[in-house]
């Protein structure tokens, strides 16, 4: 019978590499404790170093709330210019059609 593969959170594989990188415990040890592949903990280790660089990437700007309300209320803005624009083009083309009849 098969053994069942256990999957590891995000934050045990961390833990996992931490031992071996900041305690220096050997990575047979670790395996062995944890029921690892040695290939599966180089892989972990590979995955973490490639994707360190977003733990410095900068975060999204605490402001962006403002920028959006600012968005929003020029964009409100435009659509009353935009109403007021067609209400004074429809005055002006019925004056002209009125003018035009005299």
């Amino acid at each position: 019978m098969k053994k069942q593969r256990k999957h590891y959170t995000p934050e045990e594989k961390v833990a996992i590499l931490r031992r071996h990188l900041l305690e220096q415990v050997p990575i047979s040890e670790l395996c062995d404790k944890h029921g690892l592949q040695p290939t599966v903990f180089y892989r972990w280790q590979k995955e973490f170093f490639e994707n360190g660089v977003a733990a410095f990437q900068p975060k999204a700007r605490p402001n962006h709330s403002a920028e959006q309300e600012r968005i929003d209320y020029l964009e409100k803005k435009i659509q009353t210019r935009d109403e007021v624009l067609a209400d004074l083009m429809a005055e002006h083309v019925a004056l002209k059609k009125k003018l035009g009849e005299l």
